[in-house]
């Protein structure tokens, strides 16, 4: 039996390979797109192979790049390309569309692993093509890629990206669109351009995880400003709110913050710490060797910059609080670590240095403020003695700016540390004079903000005077202490009685186990996603319930007198008798700030970019939306205040006597007029900065929702 098998085995040995079958007729030089995509081999034919038209679907083809002499391989490619041909150990068959046609089973069966959730993608051509996208560009960083868009037919929809194509374009950018809100650098340092962005079409079918980029910005800050550049809708793309374009101004915004903490995290590190850790400690950090994107900033400030751009990337876009943080943090060290906190040199860079220091300081504490967490810096340390920065047009818009930031991080801590007094029902006599404090503090600022702006001697470079940008500033302040306003007092008010359904900022969230009311939305409304929005007004049932005489506590009784007519009394907590401030007082300091924040909102500039005439009109009718909406949560304190006051006013009318009726029906109605004017405008406001913020759609379709359950009847 042995020596049978090895006998056997003997002519397996000797037995012949099969030969090879040849081609019947050498393959095409180009194949199409669809066979390459299939794997199946290709007539050549043109406009249309014959594969493609058996099968009735559209060929299109790309100039190949094979030709001259075949090289000698030195390994194996892991995966070669489709149109070229392929050595095979064994027989080579060559399947054509009609074999395919005759016996279709073996191809049924692997069809149905292609479906949705049976463990591949559905691999169409787009998708297979852009694996394929790298062997297209150049890798050079520095330069233009001089390619045109890829036109295929199976490409149903192009989109267009805001990218630009040098760093004076983006710098130029920078001033038009991100400037007036988060003055980052000094002013401008040579005259507004014209806003060029490039004319390049993307498929919206051709998604990849790195996009094409014509142009690649050499610095970390430009990279972070293309980030932000990127979620701006561009003026020539046809339809910049289908999800198409929405996706691609996504992808290619992240891929520029990534690109940018990329280079961040490179010019952080040293090469020693690979090579020689040893000696890594006693190594001074290597200095930064770039052309600078402004001439009055160094560039090594321009990684703390970027990281300040990006902490309001992650919060205003990617809805990111943690990374947010993370990134002012970031910043914070860096600056700390460059002394910018106690510069007092006066140079030509003394400017630069003074905003970077002073904003990285803005956006750690605002990071305190949106994730309602205590702030990791002393506010009022004495070690901070830069200088405060200065506007041209307005020399006390930076100290106001910071002060705002310090009062409504102060407000923030105020009401959690109250709602922890009044849970454990001690430590409430502090805290009464906390709100007093606050209270006197926010009129102070305000007070100062009321005087009118002292003017400094006109710089004689650019646009120095920045006027647009020093009263944007002022109404951000402006905003800020009316929202610090609402927080200090919201509680004495309304019992922080939940309105919205989710979580936003300080804001007490709807019960889960309450399940809300759905919102029938309006034809207008329907195409934005809403479908199932509603607002958590079951909650306002107790004032319903409530009679006359349960609005008031014991310790209002000698305040009757003051009680606007639309605005009632409200049940509060049984043993908080001792608030400096009656709720009737504190409801009407709400009311006067939520109306201020919208009329601020309103009146923040929109960017004003140098444009075509065509252009110009086009946007006419669609205004640009704004950037940097770090201070969005202002929106949510404002609409809450005055969603409010709208049902405690309609309670009002409900239980006021019949002699007063007529009386209280007329105050009410003015009341709830101003109230419905109020909300609509901070709906548009929070309607356009989410067109290119879309972690702000979360906070448009609450406000939005319990809009139409207040208003059933109105539209936008």
């Amino acid at each position: 039996m042995a020596d049978t098998f090895h006998h056997e085995g003997a002519l397996a040995a000797t037995a012949p390979r099969p030969v090879r079958k040849k081609f019947a007729k050498p393959p095409v030089k180009v194949a199409c797109l669809p066979c390459r995509a299939s794997r199946t081999r290709c007539g050549g034919q043109e406009p249309c192979c014959s594969n493609c038209l058996a099968k009735g679907r559209k060929c299109g083809y790309l100039p190949s790049k094979r030709g001259g002499p075949r090289k000698k391989k030195q390994k194996l490619s892991p995966s070669p390309s489709p149109d070229e041909e392929l050595p095979h150990d064994g027989p080579y068959v060559d399947v054509s569309s009609a074999d395919l046609e005759e016996s279709p089973g073996m191809f049924t069966q692997i069809d149905v692993l292609s479906l949705p959730g049976a463990g591949l993608r559905h691999l169409d051509f787009p998708q297979v093509a852009s694996l394929f996208q790298g062997y297209f560009t150049g890798d050079d960083s520095t330069s233009h890629v001089h390619m045109g868009p890829i036109s295929s037919p199976l490409s149903t929809t192009q989109c267009l990206v805001r990218t630009y194509g040098s760093e004076p374009e983006i710098l130029n950018a920078y001033y038009d669109f991100i400037h007036c809100y988060f003055p980052i650098l000094p002013p401008r340092a040579s005259p507004q351009c014209q806003d060029r962005p490039l004319q390049f079409n993307i498929s919206s079918s051709n998604s990849s995880p790195e996009p094409l980029m014509m142009y690649k910005p050499r610095s970390p800050l430009s990279m972070a400003i293309s980030a932000i550049l990127a979620l701006i809708p561009h003026p020539r793309d046809p339809e910049p709110s289908s999800p198409a374009s929405v996706l691609q101004r996504r992808t290619y915004a992240h891929a520029f913050a990534q690109l940018a903490n990329s280079i961040i995290e490179e010019e952080c590190d040293l090469e020693l710490s690979s090579t020689d850790p040893g000696q890594a400690l006693s190594t001074a950090r290597p200095s930064v060797d770039r052309e600078r994107l402004h001439p009055r900033t160094p560039e090594d400030l321009e990684t703390v910059l970027a990281l300040l751009i990006l902490s309001v990337y992650e919060y205003s876009q990617r809805g990111n609080m943690l990374k947010m943080r993370y990134r002012a943090g970031q910043a914070l060290a860096l600056a700390l670590d460059k002394s910018l906190h106690c510069s007092v040199e006066d140079n030509g860079f003394s400017e630069a240095r003074r905003r970077a220091w002073w904003m990285t300081y803005y956006c750690v504490i605002q990071g305190s403020i949106v994730s309602t967490t205590p702030p990791t810096i002393v506010i009022n340390d004495p070690q901070f003695s830069t200088p405060y920065p200065r506007f041209a047009a307005d020399a006390e818009g930076w100290s106001i700016l910071m002060q705002a930031q310090q009062v409504l991080v102060s407000a923030t801590s105020f009401i959690v540390d109250l709602n922890k007094s009044l849970y454990s029902q001690s430590g409430m006599h502090y805290m009464y004079e906390r709100m007093q404090q606050l209270d006197s503090w926010t009129t102070s600022v305000l007070a100062q903000m009321d005087m009118l702006p002292i003017i400094s001697p006109e710089s004689d470079f650019g646009d120095g005077r920045e006027t647009v940008t020093a009263q944007s500033i002022r109404s951000i302040s402006r905003i800020k202490l009316s929202s610090a306003q609402i927080k200090t007092h919201r509680l004495r008010a309304f019992s922080d009685i939940p309105i919205f359904i989710k979580r936003h900022c300080d804001l007490t969230a709807a019960d889960p186990s309450n399940p809300p009311r759905e919102v029938k939305n309006s034809p207008s409304h329907q195409g934005n996603g809403m479908n199932s929005v509603g607002c958590s007004c079951s909650n306002l049932d107790q004032f319903q319930r409530a009679s006359s005489a349960e609005y008031m506590t014991p310790s209002d009784s000698s305040t009757s007198s003051d009680i606007h007519p639309s605005i009632p009394q409200y049940p509060q907590f049984p043993f908080a008798t001792g608030f400096p401030y009656s709720p009737q007082h504190s409801a009407k300091i709400c009311l006067r700030a939520a109306l201020t924040i919208s009329s601020m909102f309103e009146g923040l500039p929109y960017p004003q970019p140098l444009t075509e005439a065509r252009q110009q009109e086009h946007e006419l009718n669609r205004p640009l939306p704004r950037t940097m909406p770090s201070f969005a949560c202002c929106l949510m304190q404002s609409s809450y205040a005055m969603f409010m006051i709208f049902y405690k006013a309609r309670v009002s009318k409900q239980i006021s006597p019949d002699s007063e009726s007529e009386i209280a029906a007329e105050s009410t109605d003015q009341l709830v007029k101003e109230l419905r004017n109020g909300l609509e405008r901070i709906i548009l406001a929070v309607s356009n900065y989410s067109h290119a913020f879309e972690a702000l759609d979360g906070m448009r379709d609450e406000i939005q929702g319990a809009y139409q359950t207040a208003f059933p009847h109105a539209s936008i």
